[in-house]
């Protein structure tokens, strides 16, 4: 069942919950998402799908339509790049597997992340690891749970100071993990049935020219989708966004990539329509509940 595109649906299809590097559980999520009039939520936690079933069993009683979704970590020409995965099928053996080994790389990462802050940070001490991780829910820990025991530990003022001093990259807390790459996630996502589109394409600080390479990778890899709509960006970006859509003939998508309460330019919902003249990446959806 695909979504018809109707002036009363609200759709984002990309936020995140305690089971990545959200700050609510699944089921507050999917609370604050009825809250804000979302009717189509992908719940697109980075590398896990751990989040889903809970996110699942409380959409259905707020009457909130879900679409299976994830946000996969590769690497392209060096760069990190986050491919959001939309209308999976999540009985797909292979697809959990592949899905597994991206959570020991996360693990892998984290523990190494509480290495170097015991080596630079002077206070931080060797517990660093098991606190983030219980601000992770019990899930594998990012660098926003790390700043957020250095700032419970005075260590550093702010989370804004704890990237700035520690965390943030090329600092001394930033470590890159190791991620398959680009065209191999995009095989995983289509072999599952699901749309692979390309996450918050401007963040990455490419030129024009490295956007439009990476494009082009990536549709050579199978990948469908882009986001033309997400938080924070400029009417510059959704201009060049909506033309390189358009040109490629892109399935245009759109997300508030929602971490946490409090940004109001972050929220759940509070993103515009598509542009008219592209083609809704829920249009080709087959997995979505009736």
């Amino acid at each position: 069942m695909t979504i018809p595109q109707h002036v009363s649906h609200c759709i984002d299809l990309h936020c995140h919950s305690t089971a990545s590097d959200g700050a609510l559980s699944p089921a507050a999520l999917i609370a604050r998402a009825a809250e804000k009039g979302v009717t189509h939520l992908a719940l697109t936690d980075h590398d896990t799908l751990d989040g889903i079933a809970e996110a699942r069993d409380a959409a259905q009683k707020a009457n909130i339509c879900l679409i299976n979704g994830i946000e996969l970590s590769c690497v392209w020409r060096k760069h990190t790049i986050h491919i959001v995965g939309l209308d999976m099928d999540l009985n797909d053996e292979a697809f959990r597997a592949r899905v597994a080994a991206q959570q020991t790389n996360r693990w892998k990462r984290a523990s190494r992340i509480a290495e170097k802050l015991l080596r630079h940070v002077n206070g931080c001490d060797e517990g660093v690891l098991a606190r983030a991780t219980s601000m992770a829910g019990g899930d594998v820990p990012g660098r926003p749970h790390f700043a957020r025991v250095l700032v419970e530990d005075g260590l550093v003022r702010d989370s804004a100071q704890a990237f700035k001093k520690y965390l943030g990259s090329g600092k001394p807390g930033d470590v890159k993990a190791f991620w398959p790459e680009l065209a191999e996630v995009v095989q995983w996502i289509t072999d599952a049935g699901g749309i692979a589109v390309v996450a918050h394409p401007r963040k990455y600080k490419l030129t024009a020219t490295r956007l439009r390479a990476l494009v082009a990778d990536f549709m050579a890899a199978g990948g469908e989708g882009i986001e033309v709509i997400t938080s924070g960006q400029s009417s510059g970006d959704l201009g060049f966004l909506t033309e390189l859509c358009r040109r490629e003939s892109l399935l245009a998508s759109r997300g508030s990539d929602f971490h946490f309460p409090g940004a109001s330019w972050c929220e759940l919902g509070r993103i515009p329509g598509l542009p008219e003249g592209l083609t809704p990446v829920w249009e080709q959806f087959q997995n979505v509940p009736a």
